[in-house]
């Protein structure tokens, strides 16, 4: 059985648990989330509920599924430990939840750093979700950085935690005219949710490694989105972490050849949450029409999300920068109901064509869209179940994305409810 990763796209918010989800009926044995942390979400809808998962794996919603947090992300404790208790409350079981030891901590003076730069920035700022995300990964890339096994020695904890305040605690008080932040604080803090944690807590890419081996199907899922990605994303207006497929093998701790498949998730149009260049965006009455129909706020901050047209050269570089073998389409009934459906094939940057993703971050930033118009349709098609279902002109425009992009698109979302969905062709490669 496959090693799947699921990857965002375009900017994130494509609907990746929703697709985790629908391959969740597949007897899938893991879920692994192996990058990020709380600066995101996924909204999985499972009959009468909606679930907002933030920090978790939406396989925790599959029973059956071990939900396992990697090696490549990092984690809020508190934001863990809140999210399991929610979910309880509402009769899930999280008790198969498994943490890797290798994952790093988000501590206070993380969130206090995040908040304080971002307002130092000004009309520079990069449009974090002020959860201490950068920083921790930053003190990761320092060396400075906490893992979780590092709670279960309290010795090694503190020498670690003065090693990271005393450069911040100089930065906060001198530059950013905040208190300075104790040793004592941060490492009562930490030991006092340590004992609740111990459980989950172990050794994961080994975990991970000996259920692939034994020919069971782990999902590895990505936080973020591609255009987000700290090497391959539109830097600096990036996460800190790699949200492509070659994160999930590292974020894991797996071999890359284990990974079989690599499905794309998309909306059929795009949106973006924060700073930065953005060409299909719509300032407009149709973008307000996107975000409106299609609920485009944030999971995790409640942030209206910018909106756009749906853009090729970007699927275009998603396909070849993860090696997708398959595209999730979601949100196709969002753009129901209009005459024209207007999709960027290309940029014009200053009179010249550019056919892929330019190069250069500031070619990009001035990229104009080149649109072409396909027709629109009027019908409900939240029930169509088939892809022959769907009215011709929704079929045709499915059609002609997926030959410009690459890579077929096996799965199209009709609805937000778990099974509001068309599946064109087996996203784990049964009938090819």
């Amino acid at each position: 059985m496959p090693g799947v990763a699921i990857i965002g796209g375009q900017w994130g918010d494509e609907g990746k648990g929703k697709a985790t989800d629908l391959l969740g009926d597949r007897g899938i044995d893991y879920v692994v989330k192996f990058n990020g942390g709380n600066n995101a979400g996924h909204t999985v809808v499972i009959g009468d509920e909606k679930y907002a998962l933030h920090l978790l794996p939406s396989g925790i919603l599959t029973p059956g599924v071990t939900p396992v947090i990697g090696n490549g992300v990092v984690i809020d404790l508190d934001v863990l430990f809140e999210e399991i208790d929610h979910l309880e409350e509402r009769g899930i079981d999280t008790s198969k939840l498994r943490v890797s030891a290798n994952a790093h901590i988000i501590t206070n003076y993380h969130k206090t750093l995040d908040k304080v730069t971002e307002r130092f920035l000004g009309k520079r700022q990069i449009g974090t979700t002020g959860r201490g995300i950068g920083p921790a990964y930053a003190d990761k890339i320092n060396r400075v950085g906490l893992r979780i096994q590092d709670l279960y020695d309290e010795n090694i904890l503190r020498q670690k935690v003065e090693a990271s305040l005393f450069q911040k605690n100089h930065l906060l008080v001198k530059v950013y005219n905040r208190r300075a932040i104790t040793v004592d604080e941060i490492v009562d803090s930490l030991l006092a949710k340590a004992e609740r944690l111990r459980p989950m807590v172990g050794d994961t890419g080994l975990e991970v490694y000996e259920a692939l081996e034994a020919g069971k199907t782990v999902v590895f899922e990505a936080g973020q989105a591609t255009m987000l990605d700290v090497d391959h994303g539109t830097y600096p207006f990036v996460t800190s972490s790699t949200c492509t497929a070659a994160g999930a093998a590292s974020g894991s701790g797996v071999s890359p050849r284990q990974i079989d498949r690599v499905i794309g998730i998309v909306k059929s149009y795009i949106t973006r949450v924060g700073s930065g260049p953005f060409p299909t965006e719509l300032d407009d009455e149709w973008g307000e029409l996107l975000r409106t129909r299609g609920g485009e706020f944030g999971v995790t901050t409640g942030r209206p999300r910018r909106t756009g047209w749906f853009d090729v050269p970007i699927a275009k570089y998603t396909t070849r920068i993860n090696g997708i073998t398959d595209f999730v389409m979601t949100k196709l009934d969002v753009l129901s109901d209009l005459e024209k459906v207007p999709v960027c094939v290309a940029y014009d940057v200053d009179g010249q064509r550019f056919d892929e993703m330019p190069v250069s971050q500031s070619d990009f930033h001035h990229a104009k869209p080149i649109y072409e118009e396909f027709p629109g349709w009027t019908e409900d098609i939240s029930k169509c179940r088939t892809f022959e279902e769907l009215p011709k002109n929704a079929q045709d425009y499915v059609l002609a994305i997926e030959r410009m992009i690459g890579a077929r698109i096996s799965a199209i979302g009709v609805g937000p409810a778990r099974n509001e969905i068309i599946q064109r062709h087996d996203l784990l490669g049964g009938d090819e």
